[in-house]
């Protein structure tokens, strides 16, 4: 069964139950209350589970959406159904402003952040005259179709769960897409996204503002179904309880956020309901018993109650889709203002009183190979990390095709042509080994978040993956190319990051230990896939330990010692250089 089929049987059976002879109103109401409470954990799926960051302040977000439709709809006359956009407008909008301070904490600084301004939130809407104060906003008017009026729960009950599908299909669409593979790039840190022109700022922004639309169009139709709302339930206790919600059901997943919902509510209210007669309602234990039975719960499935689940469905293994054969075309080149590719004069870089690179200068040009190497500490990978502007220098020149890159954020090094890998692997090990070598393509995409959740990023999409899967054939990987990449060795994850990087269509190509953790012969095939893309007009820049690989293929090498370079030249004027075998080899006092 695929996927798709069983979102269709999981709607037709959604719609069926409030028709099922003898189905308690009690049960119905129960149902609207979950499907209000799973759009809320889908937002927060996105924002935490995929995009790493942790939010307590989301039921703000629901009172945004409900707040809006009770002053418009009983003050002003507004239709209930012309205040949904509005409220979702005014809950993104309080996302945006929210947004643009908490997204650029990190760490406990994030978590710490919502909780604040969930907490503010929570004692203004009970303080403000306008929105009822601690009493709130009665009389709200019901959702109405034509003549038919959506008074009872088991009318608006199609309303609510219309939108979950809808929203859950439009997550779906988001999330296999360019911009949900930026998203999900997100949680191994910035600095592997943006070397590869993400912008990561704007991609938390994004998800946080959808994650808030999301809760604000639960709110929305929270007020609907209630009929009043008070700032009860937008409070910082809500706000944990749809964060338990997510993590139950599965945070990295859509579907968890439902199934969450219906495990957390379910559980609560059958707490509530018997523990009063088992203790003869002498004490009030049910948020002592809920604490304990989700911590056995999150014990049972660390990572959600949904992967468990899903394994016992018959969904399958998901075919992948039929790749198209036309790659995209060849990267615009930036227009050159200097022969040299990559120019370094005197680049120095310092961390407090430590000098990590010491007035170093070399240059690279057209198809060529030049290594750089040195002992452990010799600021190779500093060095690498001053020209992709994941660090500012602290003096000195850096230039790519005479464009002056010292202050440049990595998004724009990258948009020169400059690819690079990693010394310490970053691939997202639950993506498959496609979608990361996809997102070195991103720069080469166009398709927005709108188009993708509307699917009508189909043609850029199948020209990225294409993409990718012609680096993937390349490197010789294509055996794994739907495989996790987590799954594969440490050294065919490096060669998936070379895939990745050759994604981009770079003129340079930054190696940080490519060939670690490789095999004889895979490192003979990766001297072999150099060589190629130097006659194919590329040039390399590679940090590598393995002397015997650099002195095979590098054209130049330029060698440091404690961020200083003490040699350059060409393999055999540099293996004969008594400083470099000193640096090595040491020498007698």
């Amino acid at each position: 069964m695929t996927q798709r089929r069983a979102m269709i049987i999981f709607a037709l059976v959604m719609a069926a139950l409030p028709f099922i002879p003898g189905m308690p109103p009690f049960w119905i109401v129960l149902l609207d209350n979950i499907g209000l409470a799973a759009l809320v954990a889908m937002g927060l799926v996105l924002l935490t589970g995929v995009g790493g960051l942790t939010s307590f302040g989301q039921a703000a977000f629901c009172g945004f959406g409900a707040y809006t439709t009770a002053v418009l709809t009983t003050a002003y006359g507004f239709s209930p159904w012309i205040t949904l956009p509005l409220s979702l407008i005014v809950a993104g909008v309080a996302a945006v402003i929210l947004g643009l301070i908490t997204v650029r904490l990190s760490g406990h600084y994030l978590p710490l952040g919502t909780i604040a301004w969930g907490i503010s939130l929570f004692y203004l809407f009970s303080k403000l005259e306008f929105v009822g104060r601690n009493d709130g906003i009665a009389g709200i008017p019901a959702l109405s179709l034509g003549s038919l009026q959506l008074t009872d729960p088991g009318k608006i009950y199609f309303a609510i769960w219309i939108a979950v599908i809808v929203c859950a299909l439009l997550t779906i669409n988001l999330l296999d897409s360019r911009t949900g593979r930026a998203i999900r790039a997100l949680r191994r840190g910035h600095i592997a996204a943006e070397a590869f022109g993400v912008e990561t700022a704007r991609a938390k922004l994004l998800v946080f503002i959808y994650a808030a639309v999301l809760a604000g169009l639960s709110g929305w139709l929270y007020a609907h179904f209630q009929r009043a709302v008070n700032p009860t339930p937008f409070g910082l206790n809500a706000s944990i309880e749809y964060l338990f919600i997510a993590v139950v059901g599965g945070a990295g997943y859509v579907w968890g956020a439902v199934l969450g919902a219906g495990i957390v509510i379910v559980l609560k209210e059958i707490l509530q309901s018997y523990l009063p007669l088992i203790f003869h309602g002498n004490a009030q234990l049910e948020t002592v018993v809920f604490g304990i039975l989700l911590v056995v719960l999150l014990q049972i499935a660390p990572g959600g109650m949904w992967p468990k689940l899903a394994a016992l469905l018959p969904f399958g293994a998901r075919e992948p889709d039929p790749l198209p054969a036309d790659a995209l075309p060849p990267r615009e080149k930036i227009a050159a203002t200097s022969d040299k590719l990559l120019d370094i004069q005197a680049a120095r870089k310092q961390f407090g009183g430590v000098v990590a690179v010491n007035d170093v200068s070399f240059d690279v040009t057209a198809q060529e190979i030049v290594a750089l190497i040195g002992p452990n500490g010799a600021g190779k990978s500093t060095t690498f990390n001053l020209i992709t502007g994941v660090l500012r220098a602290s003096g000195g020149r850096i230039s790519v095709l005479g464009h002056d890159v010292g202050n440049a954020p990595p998004q724009d090094i990258a948009r020169l042509g400059v690819a690079r890998t990693f010394q310490h692997v970053k691939l997202v090990p639950d993506m498959s080994v496609l979608e990361n070598v996809a997102i070195g393509a991103h720069l080469r995409g166009h398709a927005g978040a709108i188009a993708s959740m509307l699917r009508l990023d189909r043609k850029d999409e199948a020209g990225l993956l294409a993409e990718a899967a012609k680096q993937i054939a390349r490197v010789g990987l294509s055996d794994q190319m739907h495989q996790q990449a987590g799954s594969l060795s440490l050294g065919q994850q490096r060669i998936v990051e070379i895939a990745r990087a050759l994604c981009t269509d770079p003129m340079l190509l930054l190696l940080d230990e490519p060939a670690a953790g490789l095999r004889h012969m895979e490192k003979q095939k990766l001297s072999a896939l150099l060589r190629q893309l130097r006659s194919e007009g590329m040039s390399v820049l590679l940090v590598e330990h393995d002397m015997g690989f650099v002195m095979d293929i590098a054209d130049r090498i330029v060698v440091l010692e404690f961020g200083t370079r003490i040699a350059q030249g060409t393999p055999a004027e540099v293996r004969a250089n008594p400083d470099v075998i000193k640096a090595y080899l040491g020498a007698a006092t």
